[in-house]
């Protein structure tokens, strides 16, 4: 039992328990600026209740000079799950069971005499162990209840995207839509902290994607709805006004996750999110085999490169015309690269670490064996066609 000025401290504290926390609310509302926005109801109610409640764990802290027992804090986690549920942000919350036990710290210290110096560092133990406990009990509860509050948002907005992909009219009539949506499917590389060990590198695979959906989610006035995960997904964008710039839009994607992204962009009103979602998939998986750079990408980019990727008998014909070059490599590279760099022969060179004349020889090689001359604007075409068609037929 602690005792400071000759009476048990638990008493001086136990007697005026209800007093106190109503005066202890007050000096929440002026310290604590959230607090002051507050309904007048809860912090009469809720708030002044466990307030009291903490006074009187304390003083049976210091009547028995241990910690709070688990049933003592329930009414705590209790409490914080409330707070989590209103999306009272943790750190007030925090800060008011800091204040409170400041609070209290310097009403009883003022009491104390040069006599009570070892009942003083008792009371001092206590209330770090009090301080301790609390922090534990209502992170816990509080970080629990919201992860079960975002998981069920999660639920809800991935059956939302099942619902506009699948357009099951029943479920959509649930579903607040915009006007229309910016439909992307994007790829995205992994960050360095993933590779750590676990959880470390779950934990930056997480914080990735929470970074890329914050991202989005500037760019429009309604929740974003996305089905992500470390390596991409699909992501709706609302839009109920001008349609945000794609390029723009993976830019902060990029900025924000700190690795390259990819995505295809097609704009689409609620009934043609299906089709814009199917052809966003298709358009990113073109980008993505012919080698584009990270960026935001539509159809129209790769028009020649997706008619290739359909079936087609004349995809490996098309191919097929580079055949005779395949003994020598150095020909097909030559002319992939002279290709690249629009027809510029110097830094063709430059880039295969060659003489100019080099190159000029291996292209009248290339036409001697292929019969293809890309000096011809017509067999150009034909040329850039068969290399295209050279990298998604298996050969």
């Amino acid at each position: 039992m602690l005792i400071l000025a000759g009476c048990p401290v638990h008493e001086l504290l136990g007697r005026q328990a209800t007093s106190l926390a109503r005066q202890l609310v007050h000096v929440f509302v002026e310290e604590i600026p959230l607090y002051r926005r507050l309904p007048r109801e809860e912090l009469d109610g809720d708030i002044t209740r466990i307030t009291e409640h903490n006074l009187r764990m304390i003083c049976e802290m210091f009547r028995h000079g241990r910690p709070p027992a688990s049933a003592e804090l329930a009414p705590l986690r209790a409490s914080a799950a409330r707070r989590a549920q209103e999306r009272v942000p943790l750190e007030a919350l925090l800060a008011a069971y800091h204040l409170g036990a400041r609070w209290v710290w310097d009403r009883l210290i003022a009491t104390a005499t040069p006599a009570d110096f070892a009942a003083v560092l008792d009371m001092n133990r206590l209330i770090l162990v009090y301080i301790e406990a609390v922090t534990s009990a209502v992170c816990t509860a509080y970080l629990g209840e919201r992860e079960g509050m975002l998981s069920h948002e999660q639920h809800a907005m991935h059956a939302a995207v099942a619902a506009l992909l699948g357009g099951d009219h029943t479920a959509l009539a649930a579903v607040r839509l915009a006007p229309g949506y910016l439909v992307m499917a994007i790829a995205v590389d992994a960050h360095p902290d993933e590779k750590q060990d676990e959880p470390g590198g779950s934990i930056a695979a997480r914080r990735k994607l929470a970074r890329i959906r914050a991202a989005v989610q500037r760019y429009a006035t309604e929740q974003v709805l996305s089905v992500l995960d470390p390596a991409g997904g699909l992501v709706l964008l609302p839009c109920s006004g001008e349609t945000p710039d794609p390029a723009e839009v993976v830019e902060a994607m990029t900025r924000a996750a700190g690795v390259p992204i990819w995505a295809a962009a097609e704009q689409a009103t609620p009934a043609e999110v299906p089709a814009a979602a199917g052809v966003t998939e298709e358009v990113l998986e073109v980008a993505r085999i012919f080698g584009h750079p990270p960026g935001a990408y539509r159809l129209t980019d790769v028009l020649l490169e997706y008619q290739l990727t359909r079936p087609s008998r004349a995809t490996a014909r098309l191919a097929g015309l580079l055949d005779p070059l395949l003994e020598n490599p150095d020909l097909l590279r030559t002319l992939k690269v002279y290709l690249e760099t629009g027809l510029d022969r110097r830094r063709t060179a430059e880039l295969l670490h060659v003489h100019p004349n080099t190159v000029d020889y291996r292209l009248r090689r290339v036409v001697s064996l292929s019969g293809l001359d890309p000096a011809d604007p017509a067999q150009l075409q034909q040329i850039g066609a068969a290399l295209a068609a050279r990298r998604i037929t298996p050969r």
